[in-house]
């Protein structure tokens, strides 16, 4: 794995920066756009397909809990496989947790997000 300082956000596709931006800003529509329109996501053992669900999720995510996030790593597999870890600390239960989010993407969209410990 590479340290975020190493590789830097700005090698990050630009999608992947759009959705961690939007996400962690509580911009549900920004996030959605970032999708394919059959992406899976997969987050807390549970599986969201498609837009409608991953709307869901992503207004669900937003609204739960308050929290600030940190990049702390990121990994790059190919083109289109990317890892990024996040600090998060919140008002969630536990209050920190380091979370990977593993996307695939497909072309300028996400096709999957797994986000997991």
């Amino acid at each position: 794995m590479t340290t975020a300082s190493t590789i830097g956000t700005q090698e990050l596709p630009a999608v992947v920066r759009r959705y961690l931006d939007a996400h962690d800003g509580g911009d549900t529509a920004g996030a959605l756009t970032t999708f394919t329109a059959d992406a899976v996501v997969v987050d807390e053992q549970r599986t969201h397909t498609g837009h409608d669900e991953i709307r869901a999720w992503l207004g669900r995510t937003s609204a739960e809990y308050s929290y600030t996030a940190e990049l702390v790593a990121i990994e790059r597999g190919d083109d289109q496989q990317w890892t990024v870890v996040q600090h998060l600390t919140g008002d969630f239960p536990g209050g920190e947790v380091d979370l990977r989010y593993r996307f695939t993407l497909d072309g300028d969209r996400i096709a999957a997000l797994t986000i997991a410990p």
